[in-house]
């Protein structure tokens, strides 16, 4: 199946399910790399107005709290973000009018504060991230936030290439490139897979399409 028939069945999914809240929260999960960003934006883009994207990165811990912590090196690890400000705007955005919320900019590897705004008549919250449907404490606290929950099921081999490819494309040589995938990402990546929580779909990735 392509991403557009993953979006279409996930935006089905959608219309389909009654929201716990005052919004529906359909969460989109998977390994870094597996296309979750892609899929995001193509189902809020079919949702159309009403809808709004939110990505799991904007509560990235900064690099001068993870330094000393000895976790810069692991960045993109569950331990690297702040998981209690990402569940309380959670848990804001199902029940609140309005939430302003932050971004994370990844060409200079900093979130910004106040950058997103979900608004009233926002009725629909696609929410992206590796660890949205973790089964490891407190991870685990978000899975009962979830109205529709999917998990983008990508072979290893082909998460490797993509991450490479990233890297590559934010300037660093082939060597290096590769080093910082095997280093930190596909050990992420393992993580994601093996404590992967249920979930309403898996979302399977066709070498075909």
């Amino acid at each position: 199946m392509t991403l557009q028939d993953h979006a279409k069945d996930l935006v089905e999914r959608i219309a389909q399910t009654r929201p716990k809240g005052r919004r529906l929260l359909a969460a989109i999960a998977g390994p870094p790399g597996s296309g979750k960003s892609t899929l995001a934006e193509a189902v809020v883009a079919r949702l159309g107005e009403g809808a709004a994207l939110m990505p799991m990165d904007g509560f990235h811990l900064d690099d001068r709290l993870l330094e000393p912590r000895g976790l810069l090196p692991r960045k993109g690890a569950p331990e690297t973000f702040d998981f209690d400000g990402f569940e309380h705007a959670l848990r804001r955005v199902a029940a609140e009018p309005l939430v302003v919320l932050p971004i994370f900019d990844r060409t200079r590897e900093i979130a910004i504060a106040g950058a997103q705004e979900i608004a009233e008549d926002t009725k629909i919250v696609v929410v992206e991230g590796n660890y949205l449907c973790f089964s490891e404490s407190p991870w685990d606290r978000l899975h009962p936030l979830w109205d529709v929950s999917a998990f983008l099921d990508v072979p290893e081999d082909e998460l490797e290439r993509r991450l490479v490819d990233r890297w590559l494309g934010f300037g660093f040589d082939p060597d290096t490139a590769r080093k910082k995938a095997l280093a930190n990402d596909i050990p992420n990546a393992r993580r994601v897979v093996a404590e992967r929580g249920a979930v309403d779909m898996i979302l399977p990735w066709n070498s075909a399409a």
